[in-house]
């Protein structure tokens, strides 16, 4: 069953490009305040210009971002095309990526050839569990608490992850969970892309170029 926002509106989209994305490299948690490429940059931008226009006069939506330095540079350069205040960014822990533990700060291909494929490419997801981090279910449990905190009295925009993103979605649109993964996963979406979820119907503001979701 999808959840109910109260008729708001939840503008939901992941960080732009990072430096790591860039070369295939591993962020997760560990790696919080890896900063934009340039690409990232104007992804970030079209994102905030396409917001703009999907939202004209209305209200500003009340911004949500992870704690991570990406996703927040991200919010600066959406939240100046909007014109709203960045500083008023409520942050929070539980929209980080998902924790890739002794990964993070690898290459994917490393990794690969250490251990053998870790990539569903089917779903575009970890087929196994990164060693000392945690898997979809934790991430969609941290997600659910959160959302069962919010008082769905606003509209909002909420920055954080590849992987963060496409649970939350999940969790919004009342996806049933996928058994190999434990937890309600959305589709794929291109890095750029932006998303609208209103009591569980999603809607697309912005459908980006860049890579699909790398942690």
């Amino acid at each position: 069953m999808s959840i109910s926002t109260n008729n708001r509106r939840l503008f939901i989209a992941r960080h732009g490009e990072t430096v790591f994305n860039k070369v295939a490299r591993m962020q997760g948690q560990a790696e919080l305040h890896t900063p934009l490429t340039w690409e990232g940059c104007v992804q970030a931008r079209g994102m905030g210009r396409a917001l703009a226009e999907y939202l004209g006069p209305d209200v500003r939506p009340q911004l949500w971002s992870s704690t991570a330095g990406r996703a927040l540079q991200t919010l600066a350069l959406i939240a100046e095309e909007i014109d709203a205040d960045w500083h008023a960014t409520n942050r929070d822990d539980r929209l980080l990526e998902i924790d890739v533990g002794l990964w993070s700060s690898r290459t994917y291909a490393d990794i690969a050839a250490e251990i053998g494929p870790i990539v569903d490419v089917e779903h575009k997801l970890f087929s196994v569990r990164p060693e000392g981090g945690e898997y979809y279910e934790e991430v969609a449990q941290r997600l659910s608490h959160w959302l069962g905190e919010l008082p769905f009295d606003q509209d909002m925009l909420i920055i954080c992850h590849g992987m963060t993103a496409r649970v939350l979605r999940g969790l919004l649109l009342g996806i049933e969970p996928m058994a190999q993964f434990g937890a309600p996963i959305a589709s794929s979406l291109a890095q750029g892309s932006m998303v609208m979820i209103r009591d569980g119907v999603e809607a697309l503001v912005i459908d980006g170029s860049g890579e699909g979701e790398r942690a």
